[in-house]
């Protein structure tokens, strides 16, 4: 039978997959961690994390990646820069073709592709993330106590999380191009009886508006056409994900109807030998430490699997 060239191959390098990288190269495996872009994944984009522990004062996004990526590297995780074209995820030796059209093999594979949010695609919306325009309520809402913020979005997140920034800001402005909400009525309910939350109904946001300082109002418009100016120091944009599964279609992983693998609470897909972490999981929570997290059990059950696939089954795992 052919001799797969890695034990390991982890897709993706943001958290999750740096975090299965250290642990797999201090194990001594023969592992690759392959990423077409920077190192860190979205992360990168994060102005400021405030939350994640051990890092008192707080840090960048870039700072933080850049702390995994060299705490990864200390144990020799090798890493290659490259667009993969190609899965093939179904026999027990799993091949990754390159855009270069090398193929690489291993015996097992974590799938860490991330997920990417839904924008807007208005000017302004790129100029200022990380500047009053954020995708994550949960991560950047502390940072807009006692200020007047908004939130795009009718759906479950939309509202859970407008309802959650109502804890640090002194007003939330709920903006729907609709004239009713897609979130379940308990939600509804509580987010109409909350008197921090208004809505702005049937209207879009045309434009980001700002200085250096960052934002300073939106330009919207309503299904009359009319224009008004909303003056809000920030914007949470919360009209869902998009999970990066392009790569995936191909193989015959069982997914949420949004895209996203369903894996067991050890991070095994529906494809033996192949395990996923972070984003690209169908879960409720995205948080850089749930990331790192299961990038840490796919690892581990990486580690199980090939012990179970040697022939003395006597495969070591170094503490």
């Amino acid at each position: 039978m052919q001799q797969a060239q890695y034990q390991l191959i982890i897709v993706g390098g943001g958290p999750a997959g740096l975090t299965a990288g250290l642990y797999a190269a201090r194990d001594r495996l023969k592992v690759l961690l392959v990423e077409k872009g920077a190192t860190g994944g979205q992360v990168l984009a994060t102005d400021w994390v405030d939350n994640y522990p051990g890092f008192i004062e707080g840090l960048s996004g870039f700072d933080l990646m850049d702390k995994m990526a060299a705490h990864a590297d200390r144990f020799g995780l090798a890493k290659k820069s490259a667009t993969i074209a190609s899965l093939d995820l179904a026999g027990e030796i799993k091949s990754i073709t390159l855009e270069n059209g090398e193929v690489l093999t291993a015996t097992t594979v974590i799938l860490c592709t991330g997920a990417r949010p839904r924008k807007l695609d208005i000017p302004g919306e790129y100029e200022f993330t990380g500047r009053g325009v954020s995708f994550c309520a949960t991560c950047d809402g502390p940072f807009y106590r006692n200020q007047n913020i908004a939130v795009v979005g009718g759906g479950n997140t939309a509202i859970q999380d407008g309802l959650h920034l109502t804890k640090f800001a002194q007003k939330v402005t709920i903006i729907h191009r609709r004239g009713e909400l897609r979130a379940s009525k308990i939600l509804q309910e509580k987010a109409f009886a909350n008197p921090k939350i208004d809505f702005i109904w049937n209207t879009e946001v045309l434009e980001v508006r700002g200085d250096k300082h960052g934002v300073d109002g939106l330009l919207l418009r309503d299904h009359h056409g009319d224009e008004a100016l909303l003056k809000v120091t920030g914007l949470f944009v919360l009209i869902g994900i998009t999970p990066n599964n392009e790569l995936l279609l191909a193989n015959s992983l069982q997914t949420d109807k949004g895209g996203f693998v369903i894996t067991d609470e050890e991070m095994a897909t529906s494809i033996p030998g192949v395990f996923a972490a972070g984003d690209i999981r169908s879960k409720r929570s995205r948080q850089i430490i749930n990331a790192a997290g299961e990038g840490a059990v796919a690892e581990l059950s990486v580690e199980h699997y090939l012990g179970n696939k040697a022939p003395d089954n006597s495969h070591n795992r170094s503490e």
